[in-house]
């Protein structure tokens, strides 16, 4: 089984179950492992009595140290499941879990569920799920688009990018990106605590995201097409607005959800009690409601469907 193939079987087969909620009870998730051995690491080597250029470089011992530990155990695992079916099987069924379709999926849906059903409370707790924003500062048009840009910020990085790094690499290749994209969303901030320590994981996680942002904007765009949209105007939106925003790949998923709703997103959110200015992508309507949430969800599953089929056309051409 190629590395292609295998992406496209994970994406298949985690679209159809998941990842099932007992297994997650009886042994966990990667990411957890990997948050675990991250939060040992940091704990360890982030001392606050060292100076800047110290800390920075134990910020990129660490990553080192985990980045080979995840390459190790996955290069362990598909040694130890060896070749045969079964051994395919087992590394489809691990390889799922590097990918977040229907978990996010489930957890967008669910904001639009509980504003349709139970208000502004209800939706402002469900979105909290997904978002690290202030829900206590949001209205119900802040808590639907926190919504579609969660959803739209992790099409690209929860499941094009580990996709993408899996057709490249198998299933190391994804691993190595989902230990570097969670290195990122544990100590990638810029505070005081990890400014420095955390610099070379937001460094690596920015480059390791830029070929599936510019991708994740194309499926959107495609998908649009697909769902009755327009296709241009995503486009263009992108083009005009997805290096505006603060980050270099989360502009451009975002753009091209902006475009295909028709909506204004980002802009000036609150995070905590710190409040981030950001370019809004978009130049449509603010007010969005939870009608565009599941016109965002039909657009993310015709997305997800898109880098499916090119996977199978790649296969396709290649076997032929």
């Amino acid at each position: 089984m190629s590395t292609v193939e295998l992406a496209a079987a994970a994406m298949l087969v985690e679209a159809a179950i998941g990842y099932p909620s007992f297994v997650y009870r009886a042994i966990g998730h990667p990411v957890t492992w990997i948050g675990r051995l991250l939060g040992l690491l940091e704990r360890r080597l982030n001392r606050e009595t060292d100076g800047f250029g110290r800390r920075r470089m134990a910020g990129i011992g660490a990553l080192a140290i985990l980045l080979a530990a995840s390459a190790g155990a996955a290069f362990a695992f598909e040694w130890f499941v060896s070749a045969g079916l079964v051994g395919i099987a087992l590394t489809i069924l691990a390889a799922t879990s590097l990918i977040a379709q229907r978990s996010m999926y489930d957890h967008v849906r669910a904001v639009a569920e509980a504003l349709e059903r139970d208000g502004l409370e209800a939706g402002r707790k469900a979105v909290s799920m997904i978002v690290g924003r202030n829900p206590d500062r949001l209205d119900e048009a802040g808590v639907a688009r926190a919504a579609i840009e969660s959803l739209a910020e992790n099409f690209s990085d929860g499941i094009v990018a580990p996709v993408f790094w899996m057709a490249v690499a198998g299933l190391p290749g994804a691993v190595l990106y989902k230990a570097a994209n969670t290195a990122d969303s544990m100590i990638g901030h810029r505070t005081p605590r990890f400014a420095a320590f955390g610099w070379a994981a937001a460094r690596l996680d920015d480059l390791l995201n830029l070929p599936a942002s510019r991708l994740s904007a194309l499926f959107i765009a495609l998908a649009v097409a697909v769902t009755g949209g327009s296709f241009a105007r995503a486009l263009r939106t992108v083009w005009r607005d997805a290096s505006r925003h603060r980050s270099p790949n989360a502009g451009w998923p975002e753009a091209a959800m902006a475009g295909a709703l028709g909506l204004r997103l980002a802009g000036s959110r609150v995070y905590g009690d710190e409040t981030v200015d950001d370019a809004f992508m978009g130049d449509g309507r603010r007010e969005a409601t939870a009608k565009d949430i599941r016109a965002a969800l039909r657009i993310f599953v015709a997305a997800c469907a898109a880098q499916w089929l090119s996977l199978v056309g790649i296969c396709l051409i290649w076997r032929w």
